[in-house]
């Protein structure tokens, strides 16, 4: 009779245990369920990245080895605060704030066209003694935008408004952005756009034809000349490695001469020739994997690898157990807007990419850069973090 008894009653104890289970978590703290493998890989790769940087910059300020860094250190402590101000409140507040954050950024692309120009482009709002460029948040505020439409919209993912809208919504970003022009992060947004639409079900008819029409104006923009010279230059000197070795066709093969030199185990940091002899062009932002290369060799590039890996797997880790289809978008977003920055930087280094000026995330010197990926990572903590979260 026990045992009869204990087996009739097995399954209820065993569904009240996992309901206690599920009561336990949901009345916990948001930050007991914290993932501290991600921030683990952030924090490697942040200081990987102070370390790269010290090791390429540190002869460019004659009497001051730490310039660079240091600046780099000021905007990790701003970033730091986004990310804790990020991680204070549930994400689904974001939802409300949105358009009022995608108008106020969409001011400051506007903002930017009556600053001085720099280095042929107007990109930076100078604030003291740093530099805000809108754009770079913009990838973010794109990925916020279009989460909210799409959680908004998933009953008719493949409809023709559920694929001309977020459009409608990017096409601004996209437009003011390359006008500066920056190619590099327009080609970003467009990234995010593209697949964002792809992930939640756009039909292929028009995904396929909006990569055509972006394909073709592309090339009317060659053929028109309405890309900057400098841009023509990139593109012609990646169709082109073998034979064009002046301007960035130069600043190509040195970049290439410098990782193939490193080999297996690199010549060491602040070891670099190619890196100290200033051969490596922008070794600091757009080529610093070039100087990753060159000083720590294969290993260290794969290490590097590695842990974007690990970074990307939590992503989707992430995504895959949102609470919500809101949450699960904004962390594929992400995703994708860090896997398409990796892969270009790393391949216009080694020529399997045209140079674009995108940066490596968190490796490149950029304050605005490395601010918007803390961002992204606290967007990501806070997700995870509120899996369990009631609606």
């Amino acid at each position: 009779m026990p045992e009869r008894l204990g087996r009739v009653l097995a399954p209820k104890v065993t569904e009240r245990k996992q309901t206690d289970e599920v009561a336990r978590r949901l009345s916990g703290l948001p930050v007991r369920h914290i993932d501290l493998t991600l921030l683990a890989i952030t924090i490697f790769l942040i200081a990987f990245g102070l370390l790269i940087q010290y090791s390429a910059t540190h002869g460019d300020h004659p009497g001051n080895p730490t310039y660079f860094v240091l600046r780099q250190i000021i905007s990790l402590f701003i970033g730091l605060i986004l990310m804790g101000v990020l991680l204070s409140f549930d994400y689904r507040r974001l939802k409300v704030a949105t358009p009022f954050i995608y108008g106020g950024f969409l001011f400051a692309l506007l903002v930017v066209f009556v600053t001085e120009a720099a280095m042929g482009s107007q990109r930076w709002i100078s604030l003291g003694p740093i530099n805000f460029q809108p754009s770079e948040y913009c990838k973010l505020v794109l990925i916020l935008v279009l989460a909210n439409f799409f959680s908004d919209n998933k009953a008719e993912p493949d409809s023709f408004r559920s694929f001309i809208l977020p459009v409608v919504w990017a096409g601004p970003y996209l437009f003011l952005v390359f006008l500066q022009p920056d190619l590099g992060t327009t080609l970003v947004l467009s990234a995010i756009l593209l697949g964002m639409l792809f992930l939640v079900g756009c039909r292929m008819r028009y995904w396929v034809s909006f990569v055509g029409m972006g394909a073709a104006s592309f090339a009317i923009g060659f053929i028109f000349h309405i890309f900057q010279p400098y841009q023509v230059d990139r593109f012609t000197a990646f169709l082109k490695q073998s034979s064009s070795i002046q301007g960035v066709g130069y600043q190509l093969m040195q970049s290439k001469i410098a990782i193939g030199s490193g080999q297996f185990v690199g010549k060491g940091l602040m070891h670099g020739t190619q890196t100290n002899l200033n051969f490596i062009p922008a070794h600091h932002t757009d080529f610093v994997f070039a100087v990753l290369g060159e000083e720590m060799g294969l290993l260290g590039a794969l290490i590097l690898i590695g842990a974007f890996c690990l970074l990307l797997w939590r992503g989707v880790r992430i995504a895959n157990s949102a609470r919500d289809f809101y949450g699960s978008m904004i962390a594929f977003g992400i995703v994708i807007m860090f896997v398409f920055q990796l892969v270009v930087n790393v391949g216009m280094t080694i020529g399997i990419m045209p140079i674009t000026g995108i940066p490596l995330p968190f490796i490149s010197y950029g304050g605005s850069s490395l601010i918007v990926n803390l961002a992204a990572i606290g967007l990501l903590t806070n997700i995870y973090m509120r899996r369990f979260s009631q609606i």
